[in-house]
């Protein structure tokens, strides 16, 4: 009796350290699967850009030579809203979408990108964050976050956090042995201005035709790895 009591909970033992192994496994799994920073280009109190390594091939085209303006211009028409579950849609609807970036904002992030952009890789996406102070500076900023990525003629964005109050704080609140956690990103439904320029690749994923943009803006435009050419007003 004694001994078939003591190999049900040996059993028990093997069966609960299986089951622990697993789900470590598909922890390590889930994050194995997400981009991962591989450079940092630039970091100061409002813009930090790095460079994202894609865990899945891509056919990117980079690198990618654009100005500072030109990326600026880009940038200056895209607006934002959050996508939101029913009925919260029916009300978020109503609402117009926002701009994704103040003036200000483009002025900071624009240089940093448009270089972040000449130092990847095909395989690589240019993730970047802009910071401002938040409702209590002392506990929090301002943040917008994402990243940018072209295969030409496509420019893609993503947006993570749209103006989102993240604690400035190093370790949790409730627990100082731990590390303050950062919001999870959320899903933003994006715009582009002029909305002719707003496409679907072959995959049906939007994008900007940025080369079509900058031609008609009469700002030029740049291929992969090329100079940016210049148009005639």
């Amino acid at each position: 009796m004694r001994k078939g009591t003591m190999w049900k909970g040996g059993s028990l033992t093997v069966m609960l350290a299986l089951v622990l192994m697993g789900a470590a496994a598909l922890m390590v799994t889930g994050c194995a699967r997400l981009p991962y920073t591989t450079k940092t280009i630039h970091e100061d109190q409002r813009v930090v850009t790095t460079v994202q390594r894609e865990v899945e091939a891509r056919a990117y085209t980079h690198p990618v030579q654009l100005s500072a303006d030109d990326m600026a211009s880009i940038l200056r028409g895209l607006s934002a809203r959050e996508q939101q579950r029913l009925p919260l849609r029916w009300f978020a609807e109503e609402a117009p979408p926002k701009p994704v970036f103040r003036e200000d904002e483009l002025q900071v992030l624009a240089p940093h990108l448009a270089e972040t952009l000449k130092q990847l890789g095909a395989n690589d996406r240019a993730h970047f964050e802009v910071r401002g102070p938040g409702f209590n500076p002392a506990e929090s900023r301002d943040v917008i976050s994402g990243w940018v990525a072209v295969q030409d003629p496509y420019l893609y964005v993503t947006l993570e956090l749209f103006h989102r109050q993240v604690s400035v704080r190093k370790d949790d609140l409730y627990d100082i042995n731990y590390p303050a956690t950062p919001p999870p990103p959320r899903t933003y439904i994006l715009y582009f201005e002029p909305g002719r320029f707003w496409v679907e690749d072959a995959k049906g994923t939007r994008a900007v035709h940025y080369r079509q943009f900058l031609t008609s803006s009469g700002t030029g435009g740049a291929g992969p790895g090329s100079a940016p050419s210049v148009v005639a007003p």
